[in-house]
């Protein structure tokens, strides 16, 4: 049974960082393209950034291209999304999805398996 667990979410003032954590089980990640995506208030969900398990590459949403770094540890089943110069904009639930997909190429139109969320408010 797959399962995504995030974790890291909370509130941080405009500039400032935060890391998000996604524990998976139920598949090997390391054969696997595992990515973060958002949803804010009223909005669309958004695929945030997307990393592939085999090499590590990574794929970015143009509005977080700079600020977010996604990274993997195959060994500890976790991936991490780095958050740096945050905006007010940021502010969403972030969610971990996978989608049986060993590329990132599509990640934008998974809708597969999702973790519960972890929240993310950005304010002064």
């Amino acid at each position: 049974q797959v399962q995504l667990v995030e974790s890291g979410g909370g509130l941080v003032q405009p500039g400032g960082s935060l890391t998000l954590s996604c524990t998976v089980s139920g598949f090997i990640l390391e054969y696997f393209a595992v990515g973060w995506f958002r949803r804010a208030p009223a909005k669309e969900r958004e695929g945030v950034a997307c990393v592939v398990g085999s090499d590590g590459s990574a794929t970015y949403a143009d509005s977080v291209k700079g600020r977010f770094t996604i990274s993997r540890d195959n060994a500890a089943n976790t991936i991490q999304l780095q958050m740096s110069s945050l905006k007010p904009e940021d502010t969403a639930v972030y969610y971990c999805g996978f989608d049986w997909d060993s590329a990132c190429s599509q990640y934008q139109l998974w809708d597969g398996n999702w973790g519960r969320g972890t929240q993310v408010n950005v304010s002064s």
